[in-house]
């Protein structure tokens, strides 16, 4: 690779895995306002494979050649007229919206960067902003009070380590539905783990006598649902992926654009680095077996984040 080229991920239609490919592009140039991040991790997410399969067309349709990725730390090596927030050499984290974190290189605008904390690895930095914006975003979503219960879906998955988490620095008592092998990782973090299966309803009955007091969906419509089954007030229950649901129901379905500022961003490095909240990495794939990083992402059973390391 030239100082002229980077390596990015990228797809020309809509399908399974086998359509992504990582092929050189021309080195990206920082306008004003920007800077070019020499990536060092990004994290992967369902959302993306959900949108490369054409899933989220009507929402989130792509435009082909399209890029991959939101997540990303790195290091500043080229600044944009206007730029004084960052230096050459800066360590970073932050996010795109352009969809091109998965590459060795990208342009980012200052206002969707901080820097990245010395505690925090690459790694975790650059698998921090869905899961912790969306996380955020969710719990914001509920509004949740000390003592009050909170029941999370997909409660192990990577949103889910961060939900639960951040439920408890709040004071809040959490129901993880999750399956058992995730039981001991949820009890040492402060939640009451709750199998999922048919007999759910009646688990989280028997583990919260006095009633739940919220509901964040992780996972699918099933549990919006379920929720309002269990008599949750609906402006207490919250989706990050049901969307068509929600609007059925009339629940909440916030998210990360709900919360993708530097001050959230902020707020969570700081609550990752000080060691009060846990990103769990998965595992982490080279850039070129991006394949093979969403094919484990796609079962689902992954506890944490996979990252990317370009």
């Amino acid at each position: 690779m030239s100082t002229t080229q980077a390596r990015a991920v990228r797809f020309d239609e809509y399908g399974d895995r086998d359509v992504l490919r990582v092929t050189e592009v021309l080195m990206p140039q920082p306008a004003t306002g920007e800077v070019l991040v020499e990536v060092r991790a990004a994290g992967i997410n369902p959302g993306e494979a959900a949108i490369r399969s054409g899933a989220m067309h009507e929402r989130f349709p792509a435009t082909f050649p399209s890029g991959q990725g939101s997540d990303l730390a790195g290091v500043v090596t080229e600044l944009g007229p206007g730029v004084t927030d960052f230096g050459l050499g800066d360590e970073v984290l932050g996010f795109s919206w352009q969809r091109s974190s998965q590459a060795t290189h990208i342009v980012v605008p200052v206002s969707q960067l901080i820097l990245k904390p010395d505690a925090l690895s690459w790694e975790v930095a650059g698998a921090l902003y869905v899961v912790g914006c969306t996380a955020w975003a969710a719990v914001e979503a509920v509004a949740p009070k000390p003592g009050e219960t909170v029941a999370v879906s997909a409660a192990a998955g990577g949103v889910g380590t961060v939900v639960v988490q951040l439920l408890a620095v709040r004071g809040a008592h959490v129901l993880g539905i999750a399956s058992p092998t995730n039981a001991d990782w949820l009890t040492a973090h402060g939640a009451t783990p709750v199998p999922y299966g048919d007999q759910l309803a009646g688990a989280l009955t028997a583990a919260a006598p006095d009633g739940i007091d919220a509901f964040i969906d992780l996972f699918g419509p099933e549990y919006v649902q379920l929720a309002v089954e269990l008599g949750i007030s609906r402006d207490r229950i919250e989706t990050i992926i049901s969307f068509q649901k929600a609007q059925e129901l009339g629940t909440k379905s916030a998210g990360s654009a709900d919360a993708s500022t530097r001050e959230v961003l902020t707020e969570m490095a700081g609550l990752v680095a000080s060691g009060r909240i846990e990103i769990p990495i998965a595992a982490t794939y080279p850039l070129d077996d991006v394949r093979d990083a969403f094919a484990e992402l796609e079962k689902r059973h992954t506890r944490g984040k996979i990252v990317l390391i370009p």
